[in-house]
């Protein structure tokens, strides 16, 4: 009975370094972090960041929006000077940019205001949203 359990206890030890030692193998280390965030790359006691840091630390550095780097060359104006043509150009784009290839953009017009509108309609021309865009900063508002 004796000479039983200690043949168990030593196959389990056994086993158990066996394994210890395949799975260590099994997963070597990652490489080291590159770019803009390896000093990042482990937070305290090593515990990686949230996977919104690297978003949270460009946005806060004032660089541009995620996937935009390939439109670096091109210079941001302070007044947009946006004519109405622009406007309708603008939100095309953006529909197509999201996919979306049946929508439209009509009704594009200065307003009263000096803001420049737009409506966005499905394909038979019932309107989905109103906006306004300000010709000099492009900031967009949805007015109904």
């Amino acid at each position: 009975m004796r000479r039983t359990a200690l043949t168990a206890v030593a196959a389990f030890l056994a086993g158990g370094i066996a394994t210890g030692a395949v799975l260590s193998y099994a997963q070597p280390a990652p490489p080291p972090a590159a770019g803009p965030m390896a000093d990042h790359a482990a937070g305290p006691m090593g515990v990686p960041p949230h996977p919104w840091m690297h978003w949270m630390h460009h946005r806060m550095e004032g660089g541009p929006a995620h996937g935009m780097r390939a439109f670096a060359l091109v210079f941001r104006e302070k007044d947009r000077d946006l004519t109405a043509a622009d406007v309708q150009k603008i939100a095309e784009a953006f529909l197509l940019w999201n996919g979306n290839h049946t929508w439209k953009v009509i009704d594009t017009a200065p307003t009263t205001d000096g803001q420049i509108g737009f409506s966005l309609a499905t394909a038979n021309g019932s309107i989905v949203a109103k906006f306004t865009m300000d010709p000099h900063t492009a900031h967009l508002t949805r007015v109904g």
